[in-house]
């Protein structure tokens, strides 16, 4: 394959479409490198569901045309940002695009341009940026890449970038001490690495790698986990294509995966199949015609979450009728019928489907922020990693909108207690961010991978009672689990009420043995039961 020296439009499209598969292909190992043992929204799943929006704008793009390219760039990565490791992602990516928005191609100064407006957007979308993350990576490509200037071409100095994001990825053990005592290396600053290899395979031809390197493979191993089986992606999107040429289509999908559903007519078809090669179905149906609306969900990772999402988007944002304008509107993020309930009860307008392992987009936030009937509105993102995104999409609202950050359901539920819907949102946000951070916090989840905490060796399906700072607890028995964790949080005499969410795991037993025991050791302190049936955690506390 040729070297090329410049890199036109439809270059950086291409660039960007092998960066979206290597980021599919490399998914699971970037994950595997988190260092907390519960299950969370995924740094590799975060920023491949980034790029999927990424390439899906840039199918309605022109592929000659660098604005409009670029432009799709910054849109995409920016309304598909999902997690801190994809809102981060998409500063960078929407840095390289607006560097090159208004050139004809993009040459080795561009390049070095381009990352280095990339790693200082990046800086700057994080309040407090920590060293030994994708940012540290970021920044050190940029500065190998400007050293080698001076004439060395394109394909030089994305060389000299790809090692110095390479040096540092190595060195990110160093600079963050919870890499070092895992022995992994940070996973977005790895999941960043793929997008220079992605640049080196369209301008030098060179192939993507099948590992993530000594680093990364290293690190990937020590999560230990294994491939679960049968086909892993399943890929969902409307077709728009004449019925004549559907039969056709039909059977170049049947050679490449299956549970597939094609159904429709008239020239517009609802599609579904399981597959492990996302790129060829994809390709299967713009042979056919144009597809849109294409969703893509990891089948191994992501079973019980998925099925909420998928349940909510069948009806739509939210299930209930339209709602009377009110001054001050809220709209939360959680999982689970139950919650959603809840929520509902407490005055909630609109609820984002998604939570700890599927952590929802900007653009899916702000369409629930435009659709809430109110003037202003007040978001509660009720988990840490969804903040960041709910605060990006309140920056690109057509209203007024404050995200009170709170980092729980339990969270949620206390500050809507002082919500007054015909208030405006700042007192709304006052009140009810002091209502917030007065509950005790706590939850029980299962662990994910092996691993060590100030509590104890961890041992994959231990049981663990987390409080808002740290694993609190490790039982290998459920109820023991929280038990334990609720003598540590409850304060006899300071704390009254004690509300336990029930999750789809638990069992009417064990919320039995945890409601007799705290009748028996916490003296003064009344339980109360709500079904939340949200995955993942089979019990969440909230503390007043």
């Amino acid at each position: 394959m040729r070297t090329l020296e410049r890199l036109t439009a439809d270059d950086l499209v291409s660039v960007v479409t092998a960066y979206r598969d290597a980021l599919r292909s490399h998914q699971e190992a970037i994950n595997r490198l988190n260092v907390y043992p519960v299950p969370d929204g995924d740094t590799g799943t975060n920023m491949a569901l980034t790029l999927e929006a990424v390439v899906r704008e840039l199918s309605r793009a022109d592929p000659a045309d660098m604005a409009a390219v670029a432009h799709a760039i910054s849109y995409g990565s920016l309304m598909g940002a999902r997690g801190n490791s994809g809102v981060i992602l998409s500063q960078i990516l929407r840095g390289l695009a607006e560097t090159v928005r208004s050139s004809t191609s993009i040459d080795d100064e561009a390049v070095a341009a381009g990352l280095t407006r990339a790693a200082d957007d990046a800086y700057r979308a994080v309040q407090q940026p920590v060293e030994g993350t994708i940012l540290t990576v970021a920044r050190s490509a940029a500065e190998a890449a400007v050293a080698a200037l001076e004439g060395a071409g394109l394909v030089t100095v994305l060389e000299a970038a790809r090692s110095g994001a390479e040096d540092a990825l190595a060195r990110t053990p160093e600079l963050l001490p919870v890499l070092k005592a895992a022995g992994v290396v940070d996973a977005g600053g790895a999941g960043l690495l793929l997008l220079l290899d992605a640049f080196l395979h369209v301008a030098a031809g060179r192939p993507i790698p099948s590992a993530l390197g000594n680093a990364g493979g290293t690190a990937a191993a020590a999560g230990g986990a294994e491939e679960a089986p049968g086909l892993r992606y399943e890929l969902m999107f409307m077709l728009d294509a004449a019925d004549d040429l559907v039969p056709a289509f039909r059977e170049v999908w049947a050679g490449i995966g299956e549970s597939i559903v094609v159904v429709g007519g008239d020239g517009l078809w609802n599609c579904h199949i399981h597959t492990d090669d996302i790129g060829a179905a994809i390709e299967a149906a713009v042979e056919a015609g144009r597809p849109h609306q294409i969703r893509v969900s990891d089948l191994w990772d992501q079973v019980e979450e998925e099925r909420w999402v998928r349940d909510a988007a069948a009806r739509g944002i939210d299930a209930e009728p339209p709602e009377e304008h009110v001054r001050c509107a809220v709209v939360a993020v959680c999982t689970g019928e139950g919650i959603r309930r809840i929520f509902r009860s407490l005055g909630v307008h609109h609820v984002v489907h998604g939570g700890q392992t599927m952590n929802p987009s900007t653009a899916d936030i702000l369409a629930a922020v435009e659709a809430a009937p109110g003037d202003e509105v007040v978001v509660l993102p009720n988990n840490g990693n969804i903040v960041p995104v709910a605060e990006q999409a309140a920056v690109h609202a057509s209203k007024p909108v404050r995200v009170i950050p709170t980092r729980g359901i339990q969270e949620g539920f206390a500050a809507l207690l002082e919500y007054d819907p015909e208030g405006d949102a700042d007192s709304n946000v006052e009140l009810m961010s002091e209502s917030a951070a007065r509950v005790v916090a706590g939850e029980v989840t299962r662990a994910v991978r092996a691993s060590f905490c100030d509590a104890g060796p961890i041992e994959e399906g231990d049981y663990l009672g987390v409080s808002r700072d740290r694993i609190e607890v490790v039982d290998h028995d459920l109820a023991g689990a929280a038990t334990a964790l609720l003598r540590r949080l409850v304060e006899p005499g300071r704390h009254e009420i004690v509300t336990i969410i029930v999750g789809e795991e638990a069992g009417a037993a064990d919320t039995r043995r945890i409601t007799e025991w705290i009748d028996e050791n916490l003296a003064g302190v009344s339980a109360e039961v709500h079904l939340g049936e949200q995955p993942h955690y089979p019990y969440l506390f909230s503390i007043e």
